[in-house]
């Protein structure tokens, strides 16, 4: 009976119904007596969720006749899951017709909006999902071509969906703070987890061959698989984080176009909306994919860097993905001292004017790429670099000072200072001179006080020296002060004599 059951499921669907939705084909069944399977849910019984932020299927072409819909949340009932027996309950050469049928079963999508519509039919389907993720993992046997292409077109109907509006367009508050809003989650995750674990366990299986996977998980895929990275839900975006990287580590031929993909979306982010929940992964896979870059780094990934990376610090959301940026930006620089200038350069471009957090985290990357930075390339951007440190130090936000006085503490950076301090020690002597005489706060004041006394002991000479430039400067600025206060009160009497003058003759 199983063997007829198996053999009428995995029928060809006749090419009048090619243009069918998906789902109401291949998933509605509802067990007869003895098993038998009862007739197909109608397409008047499904309906389609349109409310989205991007409509993903009709982005990609061909997309919506690989569409599965959505169980109506009306009043009709939802079609019942025909019960199919357990993996060990049949002969291993039926195992793959049957991992058919229980994909059918799971291409039914349900409205999770209402925990208690259809709960024993979304109980079944979160059984056999956990049932074909057994089966994957176990490495029973691999599954023929056929199943892949159900399993990715499962997977699809699951997953690749309409995303709920943002939260900043659903209240209208562009200005909110992404790190103070709460994170949304979505109430189908439980049945989501499980298929993004199946999606998991296919590309990163022994058994899947990735000459015939590459087929199904194809361009149109990844670009979808990509767009799905701007959900809100946080537990979403850690498991396409991982299911992205496995892709590109095993599909060698899709590493350019997710490397291009990537690009797209941070173009979009910086020039375009700034608004996008998934940055920081992207930029965590990319951290990986650059550590892997060969030497010597390809034209391509240095305008990657000066064309994507470095405007990113750009968006005021910059601090909810500052850590993994500046692990990419290390990275490069790691990789190719010689990038050192380049990055430095870029960093000042974008230095914030008016926000003192972002100069926070500014001066900590800043930190990390000098750790990196050759004597070569340090002479190249120095003079700008500390004219920048300078403006820093004399912020009246004691956190700026304080994080500017704190590259001191870095061995590696004293030693790039102490070996062009000629040309340093004249750029900051006059922002030091001006902290110890007038800081509002006293951990500033004090570790003012340690940098003066540091450069001191480096070169007693010069210290000297540019003190006694700093002293000329501040007499030549109190000269040019009293004359131009001594012009202005000469202005004034002449005018006040004029004004005298008129007054005497309008008396005569």
């Amino acid at each position: 009976m199983l063997n007829k059951i198996i053999k009428r499921g995995s029928r060809k669907v006749p090419k009048s119904d090619a243009n069918e939705p998906y789902g109401a084909t291949a998933a509605g069944y509802r067990g007869g007596a003895g098993g038998a399977p009862g007739p197909v849910v109608s397409a008047s019984n499904v309906t389609v969720n349109h409310a989205s932020r991007t409509t993903l299927s009709s982005s990609v072409p061909g997309g919506g006749a690989n569409s599965y819909p959505q169980v109506s949340s009306g009043a009709a009932a939802a079609p019942q899951i025909e019960a199919l027996p357990l993996f060990r309950d049949v002969p291993v050469p039926e195992r793959q017709a049957l991992f058919l049928r229980k994909l059918q079963i799971c291409a039914m999508v349900f409205d999770f909006s209402d925990t208690l519509k259809s709960a024993r039919e979304k109980e079944a389907k979160r059984q056999t999902l956990l049932e074909l993720i057994d089966f994957i993992q176990s490495g029973s046997g691999r599954i023929t071509e056929p199943v892949q292409e159900e399993l990715v077109r499962t997977i699809s109907a699951n997953i690749f969906r309409c995303l709920p509006p943002a939260s900043h367009e659903n209240t209208g508050s562009e200005g909110a703070d992404p790190e103070e809003e709460d994170p949304y989650l979505d109430p189908a995750w439980p049945h989501l987890q499980l298929v993004y674990e199946l999606l998991l366990r296919y590309v990163v299986s022994s058994d899947t061959d990735t000459k015939v996977a590459k087929r199904y998980i194809d361009h149109s895929f990844v670009l979808r698989l990509l767009d799905l990275f701007d959900s809100e839900d946080p537990r979403e975006r850690e498991y396409l984080k991982t299911i992205l990287h496995r892709i590109y580590g095993k599909f060698m031929v899709h590493r350019p176009f997710i490397r291009k993909a990537i690009n797209n979306i941070f173009y979009r982010f910086i020039f375009e909306t700034e608004h996008h929940s998934g940055i920081g992964e992207l930029l965590e896979i990319l951290g990986s994919i650059i550590n892997g870059f060969a030497l010597p780094m390809k034209e391509e990934h240095k305008l990657f860097l000066a064309r994507a990376l470095l405007p990113l610090h750009k968006p005021k959301s910059v601090g909810v993905y500052h850590q993994q940026l500046s692990y990419c930006i290390t990275q490069f620089v790691e990789k190719d001292y010689k990038l050192a200038d380049t990055v430095i350069r870029g960093l000042l471009k974008y230095w914030p004017v008016t926000n003192c957090q972002k100069e926070v985290l500014f001066l900590g990357e800043l930190e990390e790429v000098l750790e990196a930075t050759q004597p070569a390339e340090f002479q190249r951007c120095m003079v700008p670099l500390f004219k920048q440190i300078a403006r820093c130090l004399n912020s009246s936000h004691f956190q700026v000072a304080e994080r500017a006085l704190f590259l001191w503490n870095n061995d590696h950076i004293v030693s790039l200072i102490a070996q062009n301090r000629s040309v340093i020690f004249p750029i900051i002597f006059e922002a030091l001179e001006k902290n110890m005489q007038g800081h509002w706060n006293p951990a500033v004041h004090g570790l003012t006080a340690n940098v003066r006394k540091m450069f001191l002991e480096m070169d007693s000479e010069l210290f000297e020296e540019c003190q006694r430039q700093y002293i000329e400067k501040v007499e030549k600025d109190k000269t040019l002060e009293e004359q131009r206060e001594l012009a202005w009160r000469r202005l004034e009497a002449v005018v006040a004599a004029k004004a005298a003058g008129e007054e005497m003759v309008l008396v005569n």
